[in-house]
């Protein structure tokens, strides 16, 4: 049983010293309501106080619920935030880009990659360093869009799985209404990542767990760990694993 009070220390420490490695005093992040950028959004008012900003960016298919339960996070830590819909550029991408219209995951890049613009150029003019917000779980299965919202200049959460996620929210008295709803990605009505993935969180966990603990594919499945979902990791990891690393640069060695 892994100490969370301690990971959550451990965290703040790692934010406190990062940043002033990085020569900042202030941080910015993105709020979408979620569980995981209400974990990071604490974190950094521990680590940081009032030298923080949260940016809630709503796009057309976000949920009333979503912007409320990113307001109520910043009532409640005290969390200084702004607002920046995204209609207007979105609504100028969908008059201008082809089928976009009709596709939900377009649609989701699209905005997951305005909103790096707008905390990019907030970050830019404020001075201040964009901290991510994907957990482990995420990164590893590439269910995140690259050059948007994984894109980040340090991320506190990126080595704790989904499940972890919510053990450490529930330390840190995150609002109930944030812990208690389906994890999405709010691309629209009734979208949730486990209906995305075909997978609950707490299998994908277990089994990306236990790859890390080097078990081979025959003692998962005597653990009882579902061969289609094992098969799902495997091929996910490998076929996202681009989303991981830097850009491939071509070696001229020797020439």
């Amino acid at each position: 049983m892994r100490n969370y009070q301690k990971i959550i220390e451990t965290l703040v420490d790692f934010l406190q010293k990062k940043v002033k490695e990085k020569g900042f005093k202030s941080v910015v992040f993105g709020l979408s309501g979620g569980i995981d950028s209400a974990v990071v959004a604490v974190l950094c008012k521990q680590a940081f106080g009032d030298n923080i900003h949260g940016i809630l960016m709503p796009s057309l298919q976000s949920s009333t619920n979503s912007i409320q339960d990113a307001l109520e996070l910043c009532e409640s830590f005290k969390i200084p935030y702004s607002i920046c819909p995204l209609e207007k550029p979105q609504k100028a991408f969908l008059q201008t880009l082809e089928g976009l219209q009709n596709n939900p995951s377009r649609i989701g890049n699209l905005c997951a990659r305005i909103r790096m613009i707008y905390l990019y150029d907030y970050a830019f003019a404020n001075q201040s360093l964009v901290i991510g917000t994907s957990n482990k779980s995420e990164i590893l299965l590439g269910y995140g869009t690259i050059f948007g919202d994984l894109a980040c200049a340090i991320n506190p959460i990126g080595n704790l799985y989904k499940t972890e996620i919510f053990k450490i929210a529930k330390i840190l008295q995150i609002p109930q209404s944030i812990q208690n709803k389906a994890p999405s990605a709010d691309l629209y009505e009734g979208q949730s990542d486990e209906k995305e993935l075909g997978f609950s969180y707490a299998i994908l966990d277990e089994i990306m767990l236990s790859l890390e603990k080097g078990l081979s594919k025959k003692e998962m499945l005597e653990k009882n760990l579902s061969k289609t979902a094992i098969e799902f990791v495997l091929q996910r990891m490998q076929l996202m694993e681009f989303k991981r690393k830097m850009p491939e640069i071509a070696s001229l060695e020797g020439l």
